[in-house]
């Protein structure tokens, strides 16, 4: 079984309440398993592929306009208990780990931009992050669904934030389509 879509996701900061963010737009896509328990209760482990990370965006001592993006990549297990309500609706609730696989910067000042796949500071980035899913389902088809969720990471990124990277915990809304084969 296959899913894949959109990923909004933003970060919850824990240091510094001057530094504003927006939410940026990622990808999703993995593969998910369903595992009878009883007659309402399922099993449903994924293996995902999931982007997060944030934007902000201000102005420069110059006057002109910049942006600034992180865009993390992450290989996530959720293990979800998956509770279906009715023939066409479900609940999903569990645990998720996170393995950091890559995270890239991006930053926009008037027509100039400039990319950082890795700097110094993302070595003192844990990892793996362990976090909490939950959301719910609607059955389209026999073998399309869609799907909506809210993941949080309960650990922090980092534990000693530095001036170019805050404390914080990744927060996402995830939308996907899933594909049953």
């Amino acid at each position: 079984r296959l899913k894949g879509g959109l990923n909004f996701s933003n970060i919850i900061k824990t240091n510094d309440k001057n530094f504003n963010t927006e939410f940026k737009a990622g990808l999703n896509a993995g593969l998910f398993a369903e595992i009878p328990i009883i007659s309402s209760l399922a099993f449903a482990p994924e293996l995902m592929f999931s982007q997060k990370g944030y934007k902000t965006s201000g102005s420069s001592l110059l006057g002109g306009a910049n942006e600034y993006s992180v865009t993390t990549n992450f290989i996530e297990l959720p293990i979800l208990a998956k509770i279906n309500a009715s023939d066409k609706f479900s609940i999903v609730f569990g645990p998720q780990v996170s393995f950091l696989v890559s995270t890239k910067e991006t930053f926009k000042q008037g027509s100039d931009t400039y990319q950082n796949t890795i700097r110094e500071e993302n070595d003192r980035l844990k990892k793996s992050l362990f976090g909490g899913v939950a959301g719910i389902g609607i059955e389209l088809t026999e073998k399309l669904s869609l799907n909506g969720r809210y993941a949080l990471d309960f650990q922090k990124n980092n534990e000693d934030g530095t001036s170019q990277t805050p404390i914080y915990k990744n927060q996402v809304y995830q939308f996907s389509l899933g594909f049953k084969l």
